[in-house]
């Protein structure tokens, strides 16, 4: 007879087992969290940041932006400059003429200046426009761009009334509590102690800190509060001109412990509603009309700092509340969805992708949850004026659903269905029917002209997938109902654009196209790789979505999708277009995407050897020092499809000069901050520790988990990856 020891001992062996299937004990969370909490001692290149995925305070060694001005950003924050004289709205730039289908369509597009353009962008036509339309064209590019919401910092001065510098601080050090969303800054100065709390209210977009120092009671520190003017830079780390004061307007209503700022940009307003608690004196400066300063008169004030668009918030903050509030949501945040352990693992490897998971889940909650998709530099700096890029919503939100968090992209994927009429519109425009998809915009419909986003494809069958990721999230007639006339309507799309060539009994996709490596000619590319198979993908999900709901199946559908151009093969491997010549000497570089379509895409189409003999290719002969960040998350997924675990932990740890991940987590890959590679490594550990569809039972020795055969990981909560 077995006796409780025996039984316990049991049990004790199963956990141990359990532990490396993935299905262990459940996973201690806040341990999880917390060490990797960001401690430094001085100030980084790029930022702290707090936030609640609409908004974000980002921030030096202080807990403030005292000696760096870091930016304060919003979905909604935008401004538009005023039109020129010859333009009424967008709609009149009218594009460009070209041939499509036998019909003379609009693409509403320019090239823009060569100074701007990498060299290899240099070869496209140069279409003609009037100087009206190219005024018009370049406003539409400019605008609308993301705003510098203010700056808000210490004024501290040296007994000699100097201005301080970091240099001048001592025994700095600060905390960046992952778990509960906020920091903790501390740090001496002209011999007395500063201790700085920083963190956001999750209800609105209010920076809080509460300053704890003997040196704000003698009067010589003080906290100030400045505005830039828009600058209409494309790129911007520090956002926003500080010195220009035309068109840019500061109005102060001042009440006890309360201000309010009215900002006027001329054809931009918000608000800061300024409350504080402790005894404390708001004075707008004598020489600056957009700085204010805040002087205490004791040794410690709570502030609180509400951006919003209409000025509506009542304010009447309570600092207790506020942190409970912001705690519970963040604890929330962390114990819900999915999870996973790699502390068990000796791999030193394992130690840094949990490291870069981990940052990665804290930074896209703030800079990707909100009500816009966020530009590839999120809520930290500005980066293509600010606009986002419908390709990469993908990678800013599909980890989300994988990690059991679909809630925080509602918001942006109803973009689609408010947005389905102008799409119609583009693809009416250009000879299509259905809807097309834009490539960069901001909180307007309209679209940056351009000759890559006028003719960029890749991103048109992406509604569906994100549909049928909410439906298997959630199978129900609802979800059906709600991405109905989005998936119909972009489906239609993807049967009217490839041409039939009767001589070969196939359909084609012809130019003008660009791919997604963007690094073609647009006029000559045809039947590329990775585009056939998202097409595959579309019109099969499109058609089964049709049974789903009950309804006739589209024949045209059936039959693009049957007689689509075959994946183009060269010497046994995928090659980004057909007919593409020395592509593995001129055109390697960029996106390797011909991979994607066992990456991203579940391989409509494609032949796994193949993929497999076009990985290695990709390995030995890439210019990975040309190309972007998200690239090597996808080279990792299609490295798991590949049965190749440990290529896909090294594509995902990887440290070079395009994906690598800083103190706060913030991963390099593009031209600034690059947040679609912290999504990347989301959306691809997801895919390891959930499997997917066609992953075979046994292939990793794990029936769950993608991990290599010696790595201990716990995994729980992942969906199932496509």
């Amino acid at each position: 007879m077995k006796t409780a020891v025996h039984y316990i001992a049991i049990l004790n062996l199963f956990l141990t087992i359990f532990a490396g299937l993935g299905c262990s004990a459940k996973i201690d969370r806040k341990s999880l969290v917390g060490r990797h909490n960001v401690v430094v001692e001085k100030t980084c290149k790029n930022p702290a940041q707090v936030g609640n995925g609409e908004f974000a305070y980002n921030f030096d060694i202080t807990g403030m932006q005292t000696f760096v001005p870091f930016n304060t950003m919003s979905h909604w924050g935008w401004y538009c400059a005023p039109m020129p004289a010859c333009m009424k709205s967008p709609d009149d730039f009218k594009g460009f003429p070209f041939k499509s289908k036998g019909k003379t369509a609009m693409l509403q597009t320019m090239r823009i200046q060569p100074s701007l353009q990498p060299l290899w962008r240099r070869d496209f036509p140069d279409f003609q426009l009037s100087p009206e339309q190219k005024q018009i064209a370049q406003w539409m590019a400019a605008n609308p761009s993301a705003l510098n919401l203010g700056r808000i910092g210490l004024d501290m001065r040296s007994k000699g009334g100097k201005p301080a510098s970091e240099a001048d601080l001592t025994n700095a050090k600060q905390v960046l509590d992952l778990y509960t969303g906020s920091a903790k800054s501390s740090f001496d100065f002209d011999g007395k102690n500063f201790a700085i709390t920083t963190f956001c209210r999750q209800s609105d977009d209010t920076a809080v800190f509460e300053i704890s120092s003997p040196e704000l009671a003698d009067g010589k520190t003080k906290i100030f509060f400045e505005f830039p003017a828009p600058d209409g830079k494309a790129y911007a780390f520090y956002i926003g001109d500080y010195k220009k004061t035309e068109a840019n307007a500061s109005n102060l209503t001042l009440s006890k412990n309360r201000a309010v700022i009215e900002r006027d940009l001329g054809t931009s307003k918000y608000f800061v509603l300024i409350e504080w608690v402790g005894d404390a004196e708001f004075s707008r400066s004598a020489d600056k009309p957009n700085r204010f300063e805040l002087a205490p008169r004791g040794g410690n004030i709570k502030l609180f700092a509400n951006f919003s668009k209409d000025g509506k918030v009542a304010g009447n903050f309570d600092f207790g509340k506020s942190k409970a509030e912001s705690d519970g949501v963040w604890k929330n945040y962390w114990h819900s969805g999915a999870a996973v352990d790699f502390s068990q693992t000796a791999d030193p490897r394992a130690k840094e992708l949990e490291r870069r998971t981990v940052l990665s889940q804290y930074l896209m909650r703030i800079n990707s949850a909100g009500s816009l998709p966020p530009q590839e530099s999120g809520l930290l700096s500005n980066s293509w004026y600010g606009k986002f890029h419908y390709e990469m919503i993908w990678w800013h939100t599909v980890h989300f659903v994988l990690w059991g968090h679909g809630e925080l992209v509602q918001k942006q994927w109803r973009g689609f269905a408010d947005n389905l009429e102008t799409a119609k519109k583009r693809a009416a425009t250009e000879g299509f029917r259905g809807a097309k998809w834009s490539k960069a915009t901001g909180n307007m419909p309209h679209e940056w002209p351009h000759i890559i986003h006028a003719t960029l494809l890749w991103q048109q069958p992406h509604p569906i997938y994100y549909a049928e990721l909410e439906y298997r999230n959630n199978p129900s007639r609802a979800t059906l109902e709600k991405w109905r006339d989005v998936v119909f309507e972009t489906a239609e799309f993807l049967a009217s654009y490839p041409e039939y060539d009767k001589s070969a009994d196939r359909y084609n996709m012809q130019p003008p196209m660009s791919l997604v490596s963007e690094n073609t000619n647009v006029l000559t590319t045809k039947n590329p790789t990775f585009e056939l198979s998202y097409w595959r993908y579309g019109l099969a999900v499109a058609l089964e979505w049709k049974s789903r709901l009950g309804e006739e199946k589209p024949a045209e559908w059936r039959t693009v999708l049957e007689k689509l151009a075959p994946l183009p093969v060269k010497d046994g491997v995928y090659e980004t277009y057909e007919g593409i010549q020395e592509m593995w000497t001129k055109y390697a570089f960029e996106h390797p995407a011909i991979i994607g379509v066992y990456g991203m895409l579940r391989g409509d189409g494609a032949n796994p050897k193949t993929v497999a003999a076009t990985l290695a290719k990709i390995k030995k002969c890439w210019n990975f020092d040309r190309v972007w960040g998200w690239d090597f998350p996808m080279l990792a997924m299609a490295a798991a499809r590949t049965g190749d675990a440990n290529g896909a932990v090294d594509f995902l740890t990887t440290d070079s000069k395009q994906f690598g991940f800083d103190e706060h987590g913030v991963a390099r890959g593009g031209p600034c901050p690059y947040f679609p590679s912290n999504g990347g490594v989301l959306a691809a550990v997801a895919m390891l520790a959930g499997g997917w569809d066609a992953m075979p039972a046994d292939a990793f020795g794990k029936k769950s988990l993608a991990f290599p055969k010696n790595w201990k990981v716990k995994a729980e909560g992942f969906g199932k990856y496509q």
